[in-house]
């Protein structure tokens, strides 16, 4: 198992795989921190080719059968010591115009809340290899943010026919439209 830091890119060598996403809430909080897992599957114009492109817990599956959200936790609750939520991947079956998937981890309802990832704990991203169930690589976010409410946690993208997997750990203080807006032309369904 490799533990990345910031940055750090790796190839992937596998094609079935989950990645996960955990984190723990700070005590104390008036509400419920609802983190969202999203990814973005963007082409060579650094575009989603289509709506069914942007997978969330409202779009469950990609219209190649390639990502699958397993779904929403809305308390960050759904596992004491595992994953929240996850996004189970197949690369055999990505969209020949795709060529990068983006990992974003916003935080719903952030500004009325008054919450940002300062308040929440222990927050990671991972790869599991999905015909073992192996832990591959991990990404620990840490310290690294104390008043940005989204976070692109990593991004599968291709290079030469093979995918690699890079720990981005970029924070924001935006939230799920900002990336729509970003890469996605089309009208935006709120």
């Amino acid at each position: 198992m490799i533990n990345l830091q910031k940055g750090q890119k790796i190839d992937i060598g596998l094609s079935k795989m989950t990645i996960g996403l955990g984190w723990d809430p700070s005590e104390g909080t008036a509400h419920d921190f609802d983190l969202d897992a999203s990814a973005f599957m963007i082409d060579e114009r650094r575009q989603i080719p289509s709506e069914p492109f942007f997978i969330f817990y409202g779009n469950t599956d990609s219209p190649d059968g390639a990502l699958r959200h397993t779904g929403d936790d809305p308390t960050g609750g759904n596992s004491a010591d595992g994953d929240d939520e996850s996004i189970e991947v197949d690369l055999s079956k990505v969209d020949p115009r795709i060529n990068e998937i983006l990992i974003v981890v916003t935080i719903h309802d952030a500004i009325d809340r008054k919450q940002n990832y300062g308040q929440v704990r222990n927050s990671y991203i991972r790869i599991v290899d999905d015909s073992n169930g192996q832990e591959v690589a991990k990404y620990e976010l840490g310290e690294d943010f104390s008043i940005e409410t989204a976070v692109e946690f990593g991004r599968l993208y291709k290079r030469n026919d093979q995918w690699k997997f890079e720990a981005s750990g970029i924070g924001y203080r935006e939230d799920l439209a900002f990336f729509l807006s970003k890469y996605y032309s089309g009208q935006i369904i709120k």
